[in-house]
């Protein structure tokens, strides 16, 4: 991963001065919301995959199993294999992946028995699965301190500071020994506490130690003034270098197996047919669900993810029809909720809102203590985003959002009456009955109120479909043809 990020520092460089490089990286929102992006893109391509074959919630499972995959590849690290402890290390996500394939395996076994469905047998297989890793860390990690808060939201706003320091001038390690110029000797009582005499006392005995010895990287000498020409450092986030990274591997995973994907999840029986292997295309999804699951567990941590596999390809799915675009979109929703989430974590909405304003407003009128600033968690605040951004698509989208829906069955009421009316003028206008089409009493054979039965009449006349002639309503030539083909079509129908 080290010489990963030195590749990409050096590839950076070559467009912008090391300040300038620095400058981004401890920034706080940048560093937040090009970390958020990068979840939000990895998530948003699996979750639309997910969301096709109805196993969106397996991302809520994966986000919590993935622990046990980490306990068990650290335990084997630590105990069996005797190396140090490293959290960074890759066998922790190889562990993850392999969590998030047990996850589906155990939750098929139990479908298959027939005795439960899928979603309880999901609910059966994640809980056990995550029990077991909750024990293993009690029972023998016992110096590991798990933050509630940290699993649940993620520190996303502190990604900046877990850092790799990258040197590319001036980069000799500092070693200070005890017999260095450097070092600085300190002396203390050995025997005073045992004693219970001061340290002046004649038979108190001292022990020299130097304070600073030991092995300083070109950044950590400079602080201390070890060194007296700075080094050209850069400092790259942690975090980035992992999601970097495995939004590549999920925008390649994709790109490769588009075709393969598509089929599989569409229909299963027929890709099996032509000779893929749907259940190993299910696995492979499964493994880079996990991969980055746990590569977000730090930055929005185990709960929060959850909705970066879920809102984005939801709001997508009521954009569009086509799995290319849904592709397309859904990244670009979640992106857009990573980046406006950050400012709405500080108290402004899309730039337009500006809730300390409100705060300050609801504390004047109403007499409350509410706080006068705004401030909550950031990954909090661009999951909040997403749902806005959701709940704006499914209301606003153009052919399945609420506006469109009571816009078209408004359309269809207004045939549908239309459609009556004519028809019942067509039948007592070809047998003559004139009393029954009274312009005046017309409303009467429907039950409707007078007004309704005008705004009808209004729109047939607008549309040349019927004419009042002497208080009676008449077909028209062009209305008595759109009765009659409308007659055969469903003759035809019925047919």
């Amino acid at each position: 991963m080290y010489a990963i990020e030195s590749l990409v520092i050096q590839f950076l460089l070559n467009f912008v001065g090391r300040e300038e490089l620095n400058a981004f990286f401890r920034d706080p929102r940048a560093v937040a919301t090009v970390l958020g992006a990068l979840i939000a893109i990895s998530g948003a391509l699996l979750g639309t995959y997910l969301l096709l074959r109805g196993m969106s919630l397996t991302s809520d499972a994966i986000s919590h199993t993935v622990l046990l995959g980490i306990v068990v590849a650290f335990l084997i690290m630590t105990r069996l294999l005797n190396q140090p402890p490293d959290l960074a290390s890759p066998w922790l996500i190889v562990g993850a992946g392999a969590a998030g394939v047990a996850t589906v395996v155990l939750t098929e076994l139990i479908q298959r028995s027939g005795l439960v469905k899928q979603d309880a047998a999901l609910g059966l297989a994640f809980p056990l699965l995550f029990a077991v890793a909750v024990i293993l860390v009690a029972r023998f990690i016992d110096d590991v301190h798990l933050d509630a808060d940290s699993v649940m939201v993620g520190e996303i706003g502190v990604a900046w500071a877990n850092t790799n320091s990258h040197c590319f001038e001036n980069c000799e390690t500092v070693v200070i020994t005890p017999d260095d110029p450097r070092a600085e000797v300190s002396r203390q009582c050995s025997n005073c506490r045992d004693l219970g005499i001061s340290p002046r006392d004649p038979k108190a005995e001292f022990i020299e130690s130097c304070t600073n010895c030991g092995e300083y990287s070109p950044a950590q000498a400079w602080q201390v003034g070890l060194i007296d020409e700075e080094p050209a450092t850069v400092f790259f986030p942690r975090a980035l270098a992992v999601m970097g990274i495995l939004t590549l591997l999920t925008i390649g995973f994709v790109t490769i197996l588009y075709k393969e994907l598509k089929l599989a999840s569409f229909d299963s029986a027929l890709a099996q047919a032509l000779g893929f292997r749907p259940g190993a295309l299910t696995y492979a999804l499964m493994v880079m669900v996990s991969l980055v699951a746990v590569g977000a567990f730090d930055a929005v941590g185990s709960i929060l993810v959850i909705a970066f596999f879920i809102i984005p390809p939801a709001a997508a799915y009521l954009l569009t029809d086509r799995l290319s675009l849904m592709l397309l979109i859904a990244p670009v929703i979640g992106t857009a909720g990573a980046y406006f989430g950050y400012d709405l974590a500080r108290g402004s909405l899309f730039g337009l809102v500006h809730l300390n304003d409100i705060l300050a407003w609801i504390n004047t009128t109403f007499g409350v203590s509410l706080p006068a600033t705004w401030d909550s968690s950031i990954s909090a605040s661009m999951v909040l985003v997403m749902a806005i951004l959701f709940i704006a698509a499914w209301v606003f989208s153009p052919r399945y959002g609420l506006v469109a829906t009571l816009i078209r069955r408004g359309r269809q009421r207004r045939v549908f009456a239309d459609q009556v009316v004519m028809g019942h003028i067509y039948n007592h206008q070809q047998i003559g009955e004139t009393g029954e089409l009274a312009a005046d009493s017309l409303h009467q054979h429907f039950d409707w109120t007078p007004t309704r039965m005008q705004i009808a009449l209004a729109r047939l006349r607008a549309l040349n479909l019927v004419r009042v002639q002497d208080n009676l309503v008449l077909l028209t030539d062009h209305g008595m043809q759109a009765v009659e083909a409308f007659r055969q079509n469903s003759l035809g129908v019925r047919a």
